[in-house]
């Protein structure tokens, strides 16, 4: 079977689903729909592909993703085992070897909770399946995932005692794979740790807060500031930094522009003339210096300025170095970035001063930029007015007809 088959069928079995989910809409799934089944699709997709999977397993990884809660229609106690059972319903019509079948079934089957993957594409969906319990949006999604709760069990559960049930999920779960580990234990830990401080602040504490201490202790300071609103702090002004860059860019190249327009008007038009119309000559080199000087400043303000590219060890038990800035590693091996990188996330104190450090220097440049893009238009507006003040008072010194002349 050819890539392109296997990717048919994973594309047909996409459009499938959705019109099995849109057939089959119950309202009480306002969690287990088909907008996480894309999510689930997603995320598995994104660490397959980290994995560089072979053609068959990913093959086996998507449509067992595609599957996975495809049973809660008809048996939601034990949809994995109805969702393997409409996977193999699905894939046998289209030729598919048995033993693709089989593959596909475990790893939905690896997806029973507790978690017990065995392979990496049982660990991979497994963590896809799970992968929003480290995100930003678990929140809203753990809300969903409440009120499906008590429109399946047809009983109220109050925040309280969710809470203590998602509590528990956290301490019982961690991420199979390396790379889910990286990208989602620190999202997972703040989760937790928000988790266990609304259930402090309802006055039920939980032993599985004497498990999970304070998440921020290697904060020398601060350590009671909301993690996430800072995060958000760094996102935004980060954002906000690379807008003003791209503004700065853009000035850069429009100054570029214009006076190169100017340059080879002048220089194509006017200076060939000024044999003959020697008065015209101060104006002409005036107007030639300050687009040449507009345009100096406007290129230094873009010319990019990169540093050694290294970093050593020192720098990193100092904490000094900031490795998200690439001018800091462009020259370092693999190995010793990705060890810096770890050191990095593993330890606050390192990643919130790294950050800071590179919004500072993201400052810093950008002042270099708008303090040389400053001078470039003042140059040229400044410049501008007394060029054509030049060629106003040559115009009243000498005759209107010679200068009607100069430009025929």
């Amino acid at each position: 079977m050819n890539n392109t088959d296997l990717s048919g069928i994973v594309n047909q079995a996409k459009e499938y689903i959705t019109s099995y989910f849109h057939s089959h809409k119950q309202r009480e799934f306002i969690y287990h729909n088909i907008d996480h089944t894309h999510r689930v699709i997603e995320f598995a997709e994104k660490i397959g592909r980290h994995y560089q999977l072979n053609e068959t397993d990913f093959f086996i990884l998507q449509i067992a993703a595609i599957f996975h809660d495809s049973g809660y229609f008809t048996n939601s106690k034990d949809h994995e085992r109805e969702g393997a059972r409409l996977a193999e319903q699905y894939l046998q019509p289209r030729g598919i070897d048995e033993s693709v079948i089989t593959a596909v079934k475990k790893t939905i089957m690896a997806t029973v909770m507790p978690q017990k993957p065995e392979i990496l594409i049982e660990q991979i969906l497994c963590d896809a399946d799970l992968y929003h319990l480290g995100t930003t949006d678990f929140p809203d999604l753990n809300k969903l995932m409440r009120k499906e709760y008590e429109q399946i069990h047809g009983e109220k559960i109050s925040k309280d005692d969710w809470r203590q049930k998602t509590i528990g999920l956290f301490n019982s779960h961690h991420y199979q794979t390396a790379y889910a580990k990286q990208l989602l234990d620190a999202g997972k830990d703040e989760n937790l740790k928000d988790l266990i401080q609304k259930q402090k602040e309802n006055d039920k504490p939980t032993n599985e807060k004497a498990e999970f201490p304070d998440l921020n202790s290697d904060l020398k300071h601060g350590a009671d500031r909301p993690s996430r609103g800072i995060e958000t702090m760094f996102r935004i002004s980060s954002g906000n930094h690379q807008r003003l860059s791209d503004m700065a860019d853009n000035k850069a190249h429009i100054m570029i522009t214009v006076n190169a327009i100017i340059l080879s008007a002048v220089i194509s038009i006017l200076l060939r003339k000024l044999d003959s119309y020697y008065y015209l000559a101060y104006p002409t080199y005036l107007i030639l210096m300050i687009s040449l000087g507009a345009m100096i400043f406007a290129v230094l303000a873009t010319r990019p300025s990169i540093p050694s590219g290294t970093f050593t060890q020192k720098d990193i038990e100092e904490k000094k170095v900031n490795l998200l800035f690439f001018g800091n590693f462009y020259r370092m091996n693999l190995d010793e970035y990705a060890a810096g990188m770890e050191k990095v996330m593993n330890d606050r104190e390192f990643l919130y001063g790294t950050l800071i450090k590179d919004l500072y220097f993201q400052g810093i440049t950008l002042g270099k930029k708008y303090r040389l893009l400053r001078i470039s238009y003042n140059i040229f507006m400044y410049g501008l007015i007394v060029s054509i003040f030049a060629f106003v008072i040559v115009s009243l010194v000498y005759s209107s007809e010679q200068v009607t002349d100069f430009f025929n």
